[in-house]
């Protein structure tokens, strides 16, 4: 029995739009709840919401076929009142998009008040984040979900996700799912998108964590201010209790000047905290807050070693992620694990065992051959640090297998492409997903900000280049294939045609490591 079907007899129009709609609304049963028309059921309600580029009533008709009871529509200007036939009611709502989440929380029963929730935020980072918080709370006996990228569920078996964060009716449902099943945890992605266009509304958060920020979606954002802006609202905007924040980030120090009294923040730096971070109220009051601060003292093939100190005693952390952009990610996993009333040698336990994130500085290979790494770095910053990283731990030289991703932010093809010629060696230029977008100008962006772009090697087709490059690349070199990570797709026109980096890697120099 479906979570829906558990809780219909609870759930009428009436109760689900209280406050949202003026006039008398009916007590009329609805079995389910669907902001897709393609997953409306008989008896449910369908929410047509405005989109960026169509609306909800575009689709209504498959709505209608399938069974809708309800028809609730957001207002637009010269949009006219659907018609539906008789029996179905239809009711407009002003900005239903932005109550989609409040009244999918009604109907499936406030799910995330019943978890403890840790949102994460921040241009890098999201994914191992989570990946670190659910896995190291898996292996001390407490049951964890995720929501991100990589997928949804139990970490030991995600299902497949298209977005990073779902639609807000989809989210509610995965959490009630999460809830029905026992977990009292989750670790949970929330992108810019999500938050600019209210996804996570509806949700109570009861940590918030903002990694980083630097240039990405800047197609969607229009400039970076907006982009940053969108991430604050995490802290600003949103049902949370505590925040968890990188002060070693320029931005997140702006995010902890910002908050509001309510919340409870944990400066979190793998460096020296400024002390008016260490304050409430960005140093004008006396109120000392929780803090963790660490050290890196060991980053090597073997992966970090990081001394830190803080609110909760003094230690050392030691993982096999490799790169100083994981000891942030460890740092920032193991502030949630302590908030979270997590005992400190188990929290410490925890991460050290924790494996890398699918697709994030992820290693194959090496021994007699190169080391290849697949990596989902896609923006000049994530790119960066995948080179310097993999630099860190090279004998010899450091391949990059990269592309740019087409239908997006134009502006950061060139930076990568500067990038790539600064902190590799050798690069092989290919296509990531191309989309609609003609490849050959995505490839010439990319050359515009190198100064030498006639040394990088252009091979279209992603998997020749990637075994040219492990074919070619001697015992000792570091080969990053860049860009798409965990993805089991390449999208090339209106195909999304069957693609895997890291089933190809695999193939051609041998298992993870």
């Amino acid at each position: 029995m479906s979570v829906a079907e558990r809780t219909a007899s609870q759930r009428t129009l009436a109760a689900l739009l209280n406050g949202l709609v003026s006039g008398r609304v009916p007590a009329l049963p609805i079995t389910d709840i669907s902001a897709r028309s393609s997953a409306v059921e008989q008896g449910g309600m369908f929410l047509a919401c405005r989109g960026i580029h169509s609306h909800g009533l575009d689709h209504l008709p498959e709505a209608l076929a399938a069974g809708a009871a309800a028809v609730i529509w957001e207002p637009t200007e010269g949009l006219v009142a659907p018609a539906v036939p008789g029996g179905v009611i239809s009711l407009p709502v002003e900005r239903l998009g932005a109550h989609a989440g409040e009244i999918a929380s009604r109907f499936f029963g406030a799910p995330s008040q019943r978890l403890r929730i840790a949102g994460i935020t921040g241009t890098n980072g999201k994914s191992t984040c989570a990946h670190l918080i659910a896995t190291s709370l898996e292996r001390r006996g407490r049951a964890c979900g995720f929501l991100g990228t990589l997928g949804f569920g139990r970490p030991d078996a995600l299902q497949s996700a298209a977005l990073t964060t779902v639609d807000a009716v989809t989210l509610q449902r995965r959490l009630a799912d999460l809830d029905a099943s026992a977990v009292r945890y989750a670790a949970m992605e929330v992108s810019s998108h999500a938050l600019d266009q209210g996804r996570v509304v509806g949700v109570h958060f009861d940590t918030a964590v903002f990694t980083n920020l630097s240039r990405d979606h800047l197609d969607y954002h229009g400039n970076r201010h907006s982009y940053g802006a969108a991430k604050a609202r995490l802290f600003t905007h949103c049902d949370v209790e505590r925040a968890v924040i990188n002060a070693g980030d320029a931005f997140g120090r702006e995010i902890l000047d910002r908050l509001a009294a309510r919340l409870e923040p944990v400066v979190v730096a793998l460096c020296p905290v400024p002390e008016p971070s260490l304050r409430a109220g960005g140093g004008g009051a006396t109120q000392a807050r929780r803090h963790l601060q660490g050290t890196l003292i060991r980053s090597d093939k073997r992966g970090v070693q990081i001394r830190f100190t803080g609110s909760w005693g003094a230690g050392t952390l030691s993982s096999g992620l490799i790169g100083e952009f994981n000891a942030e990610n460890l740092l920032l996993a193991l502030a949630v694990l302590l908030v979270w009333e997590l005992p400190l040698d188990e929290a410490l336990a925890g991460l050290a065992g924790a494996s890398t994130a699918p697709g994030r500085m992820e290693r194959f290979g090496g021994g007699d051959g190169p080391l290849a790494i697949v990596d989902f770095a896609h923006t000049p910053a994530a790119l960066a640090r995948a080179l310097e990283a993999s630099r860190a731990i090279c004998d010899g030289q450091v391949w990059c297998v990269f592309g740019c991703g087409g239908e997006r932010d134009r502006g950061k093809r060139g930076l990568m492409g500067e990038i790539a010629e600064q902190h590799a060696d050798r690069v092989i230029i290919t296509d990531d997903n191309p989309r609609g977008e003609d490849a050959e100008r995505i490839v010439r962006d990319i050359q515009s900000g190198m100064a030498n772009p006639s040394a990088a090697s252009i091979e279209r087709d992603r998997e020749a280049a990637i075994a040219f490059a492990l074919s070619s690349a001697q015992s000792g070199d570091v080969v990053v294939v860049a860009g798409k990570g965990h993805e089991d797709y390449q999208l090339v026109g209106s195909e999304r045609r069957a693609f895997s980096d890291r089933e190809v890697v695999a193939r051609l120099v041998g298992g993870r490591r």
